[in-house]
């Protein structure tokens, strides 16, 4: 027990652990199904779908959710409610990423590794104003949140302006998806 109270990458161990729980899941068929299934619950679906939609394990259960929704819901409805259960499924990532010590184990595990450029280009002063933008593009963008959560929760992003930043952005993302399947219909 001591042992792991001095190891320095818990998060990341938990985070591998987290990934290779959420990948049995996926493969296991009636999990699959339960949550294929979301989409027969209405707004409910919608908001569950909105937290599935962030994650890169779960983008596509939430993209089909969403289209099921969109066949008897109104599209911009969805993406309101869709909206805020992505707000909940980011907050979830980047209080992971800003709480839990994760970028401190980045930082010891880039540290180790040498990374003199990598340090001297995180204090430059372009680098604290590009990184919630950059963030902000991969959130709007059809791409999973992750990468763009964790540049905005490096930078020090406030938590009400990410939620904010992290709602405008997953309902739009979400609106011209739902919007897009009608045109396929």
């Amino acid at each position: 027990m001591k042992k792991w109270h001095r190891y320095h990458y818990k998060n990341l161990t938990y985070l591998a652990i987290s990934i290779m729980i959420a990948i049995f899941l996926f493969k296991n068929q009636s999990f699959h199904q339960f949550l294929l299934h979301l989409g027969n619950y209405g707004y409910i679906g919608a908001f569950m779908g909105g937290i599935l939609f962030v994650s890169t394990f779960t983008v596509s259960i939430g993209t089909v959710i969403l289209f099921n929704l969109a066949e008897y819901l109104n599209p911009l409805e969805i993406a309101l409610i869709a909206g805020i259960g992505a707000v909940v499924g980011d907050m979830t990532i980047f209080q992971f990423i800003r709480t839990k010590g994760l970028v401190d184990e980045i930082k010891h595990f880039f540290h180790y590794f040498g990374s003199d450029k990598l340090k001297h280009l995180i204090h430059t002063k372009y680098f604290s104003w590009t990184l919630p933008v950059v963030g902000a593009i991969i959130i709007a963008s059809p791409l999973p949140d992750e990468l763009g959560i964790g540049l905005m929760g490096i930078s020090h992003l406030k938590i009400w302006k990410f939620v904010i930043v992290s709602f405008l952005l997953n309902s739009i993302g979400i609106f011209i998806v739902v919007s897009s399947s009608m045109v396929f219909r």
